[in-house]
């Protein structure tokens, strides 16, 4: 593997910086800020549909109500569903289990599933099943643009899938790494992919060429920084990256030079970050820990933001999640088996559901484009949840 320095091919550097400038464009034309810079000097602006987490007022007594939701089993693994994921355009979420399967569903066809008149029908959201990996599946992310699901998985590969083909049942392109691959995530080209891994650094593929790249400076990283399941993600843009590692600490990454920019260190003490997400404007990070804390720091500054609290996680590594207008906060509390919601901006606890899983869910994942989320957990199976209209 070739770190990403002055040895490395300078085109492909030039071609990820082009790539990440036209996805801001794009996003720009949409309305949507340009990626925030890390001079807490330097301002960035606020699309009117971001909330700036960061502005000081008076809060109290101003939550917001969230939606009722009702929710529906809708398929079950033969193992743990330990993981799962919507597509860009949220038209379709998949599952991945301890049984090495990989489910994809339609959501159009869960929703007609979960109808009144037609919850005895015969109907069947699950669309593919893929078998092609020989240890559980860690995570999964989907192409931005093409027919394309990749999975990573613990037996050290991250493997490809076109579900455009009804018949395909194994991968059709195949990355072999040298560590477990916990967590996985696309450049927002779709040219470039990032995969976390027991390893402490970000593992960086060209999709095309398979080349691997590390950051040039990751001789400076703690080694047993471990980069958690389900904890690199790109930002909007793929300006920057974000990683949730063992040792508690949530790292921010330059998109372009691959080097380590910015150190939450300690996040959630000496217990392990078990997520980390951007917001849509790229200013601010989620974070979840196993110290039962939920958190939101600002990226520019360094600063913890908010803070979430009244949801115990110390055993399962459990996500902390926006709603798909960023105006909610969702986790697990795994004594009380529940589902906890807060108001964003204000951090108080506004909602707790039973999970209506045989013990507390392992993940959660909310659609990107509407009021639906997917809960997955050791009891095999997988809920879909979407607001009562």
């Amino acid at each position: 593997m070739a770190p990403l320095n002055a040895e490395a091919p300078p085109n492909r550097l030039v071609e990820l910086v082009a790539k990440g400038l036209a996805v801001e464009r794009e996003e720009a034309v949409r309305g949507v800020s340009s990626a925030a810079g890390l001079d807490s000097g330097s301002a960035v602006p606020v699309p009117t549909n971001a909330i700036d987490f960061s502005a000081i007022q008076d809060t109290k007594g101003s939550s917001k109500t969230f939606p009722k939701h009702e929710t529906r089993h809708v398929s079950e693994h033969k193992n743990f569903a330990r993981c799962a994921r919507f597509s860009p355009d949220g038209r379709f979420v998949a599952t991945g289990s301890a049984d090495t399967s990989i489910k994809l569903f339609e959501v159009s066809k869960i929703k007609q599933m979960m109808l009144a008149d037609t919850r005895d029908a015969l109907v069947r959201p699950v669309i593919r099943t893929f078998y092609d990996h020989t240890q559980p599946i860690n995570d999964l992310d989907f192409h931005p643009q093409g027919t394309i699901l990749i999975s990573g998985a613990k037996d050290n590969t991250i493997k490809f899938f076109d579900f455009s083909k009804t018949v395909a049942r194994r991968a059709f392109r195949v990355i072999q790494d040298t560590h477990n691959v916990r967590s996985i995530s696309f450049h927002p080209s779709g040219d470039f992919l990032l995969a976390g891994t027991d390893h402490p650094v970000p593992h960086l593929y060209d999709i095309n060429t398979f080349q691997c790249y590390l950051s040039a400076n990751f001789h400076e990283l703690n080694a047993n920084a471990a980069i958690n399941q389900a904890c690199v993600r790109y930002s909007s843009t793929g300006s920057t990256y974000v990683t949730a590692s063992k040792d508690g600490s949530i790292r921010v990454w330059d998109g372009v030079t691959a080097n380590c920019v910015r150190v939450f260190a300690g996040a959630h003490g000496s217990a392990e970050a078990t997520s980390a997400a951007f917001t849509k404007d790229q200013r601010f990070v989620l974070s979840c820990g196993k110290d039962s804390s939920v958190k939101l720091w600002e990226v520019g500054t360094g600063k913890l933001v908010k803070q979430y609290l009244g949801a115990v996680h110390t055993q399962l590594r459990c996500q902390a999640v926006f709603n798909e207008t960023e105006e909610f906060v969702l986790s697990v509390d795994e004594p009380n088996n529940e589902i906890v919601i807060w108001d964003a901006l204000t951090a108080e606890k506004v909602a707790k559901w039973p999970s209506s899983h045989m013990g507390a869910p392992r993940w959660l994942e909310h659609s990107p484009t509407e009021a639906a989320f997917i809960s997955c957990g050791n009891d095999r199976s997988v809920r879909f949840w979407k607001e009562i209209l």
